[in-house]
Parts: C-alpha cells; structure tokens; sequence
C-alpha cells in the first residue's frame, strides 16, 4: 500500500511538472521564515527558514509547501488534486523533559487529496481532505474555513475563521502514547480518539513594486479535547507564523 501511494505523488508530481511548462503562467521565488510553538511538553518555539517557488497557471499551482493539479477552475470555483507538507513532528532530544526524551519519534509527512474553494462577493470557502500518503500516521484530515480578501491599493488582507478535523490515526500517531512507550518513560498509556481544532488566521500581502513583495500569515490554533488531554501536550493552544519576501516574473 506504501508503495501504491509514493508511486501515485509520483506521477502527480511528474504530471503537473509536464503541465507547468506547457501552461502559460506566473513564477516567484522568495525566501521565508516559519515559526511554531511546539505543543509538546518541554520543548521551544521553533524557527525554520525555508526557500519559496511559486507558480500560478490555468491548470497547475505551487504555493511553497503545497502544489495540485486543477481539475476544474474559473472565477467562482476551483477543484484540484493536490499534495502539501505537513510540518508537525516531535524530536525526543528536543524536549527538556526527561520522561518525554524517552518516546518515540513523530515524523513530518506530505498529505495528499482534494482541494476546493467557492468564491463570493462576501468571501470565499475554502476545504481541503487529504491523507498522509509516506505512511507515518496513515491518518486523514479535513479542513473547513471562511475568508474574506481586503483589498486597498497595493495591500491585501485576508482574514479567515475554520476548523480542522484529525482522524482516530492521525492524533493516535502525533498525541497518543504506546503501552511500550509508557512503560519505558512512565507517561501515562494514552489512546487518542478523532476531534477538531478551531482556528483564526490572517494573512497580509504588501507589493513593494510591481514584482516584489512582502507577507505574512498567522494562525491561532485551539486544541479540541483529544489533543489538549494527551500527556504529550502541556498547553491548550498553538500558534504558527510564516513570513518572507517573493518576487514574481
């Protein structure tokens, strides 16, 4: 199954590669820093920088950490297959707590699935479902938010309110606790079930000129039950922040 999910964001990767340089489109590059406060017990804000490529074309897109392939776009709606990074990880050697170095490693992922978004004069919907497709958690997740795009001059600002649901495998994998790992740590066994996680994010873009710009994009993410019961987390939210500079051509 593994295999049949590596070779299927292969040939998306490989499809929508072919596609960008037949689609007449717009490139960026940038550079940007994200930042996150770990939920995990004993651990620190952490800071990442990252390079940013960007294309925006009739058929497909890359937007940083996610890319897809539309299956359907114009003014009011678009569908796309599409793949992205999920960030979340837990290094035990980065935790100052002595019992939480003793469990196991949470890896990042790349998810893959659907993404939609509906667009009006009084904002725009915008989903996505997707699944992990390395086989870290085997979990899926759905997430659901209403934005509104601000306009005025050369600044745009984007807020937007939703929620994300984490399935039994997803929050099993990056909150629960093993028997074999409580026993070796003395955390308490902890078998995590489904929930969601309401959110508040903004996001400002500043055209310097007519290529460079300047952004920014927060969240404030509130955990739901099954997340702020673990013994792993030791807060009830978590906030994360991406900012850099692009040029376009």
């Amino acid at each position: 199954m593994t295999k049949f999910k590596l070779l299927a964001v292969a040939v998306l990767a490989a499809a929508t590669a072919n596609t960008a340089f037949a689609d007449e489109g717009i490139w960026s590059l940038g550079a940007a820093a994200y930042i996150q406060n770990s939920p995990y017990k004993g651990t620190n804000t952490e800071t990442r920088p990252a390079p940013m490529v960007g294309y925006e074309g009739k058929n497909f897109y890359l937007r940083g950490f996610n890319g897809g392939y539309y299956l359907w776009n114009d003014k009011t709606d678009k569908l796309s297959i599409a793949a992205w990074y999920s960030p979340l990880h837990f290094r035990p050697k980065d935790s100052g707590d002595h019992q939480m170095r003793r469990l196991d490693y949470r890896k990042s992922t790349m998810m893959a699935g659907l993404n939609y978004a509906h667009y009006t004069q009084y904002g725009y919907l915008r989903t996505w479902l997707g699944g992990d497709v390395l086989g870290e958690s085997n979990g899926v997740t759905w997430d659901l938010a209403w934005l509104y795009r601000y306009t005025n001059g050369r600044l745009t600002i984007t807020p937007g309110i939703g929620a994300t649901w984490n399935s039994e495998n997803q929050n099993q994998y990056y909150y629960g606790v093993r028997r074999s790992e409580s026993s070796r740590s003395g955390i308490r066994h902890y078998n995590a079930d489904s929930d969601w996680n309401p959110y508040v994010e903004l996001s400002v873009n500043y055209n310097l000129t007519d290529n460079w710009s300047i952004y920014g994009m927060g969240r404030y993410i509130r955990f739901g039950d099954e997340v702020k019961d673990s013994p792993m987390v030791d807060r009830s939210w978590m906030g994360m922040l991406l900012t850099g500079v692009n040029y376009r051509f």
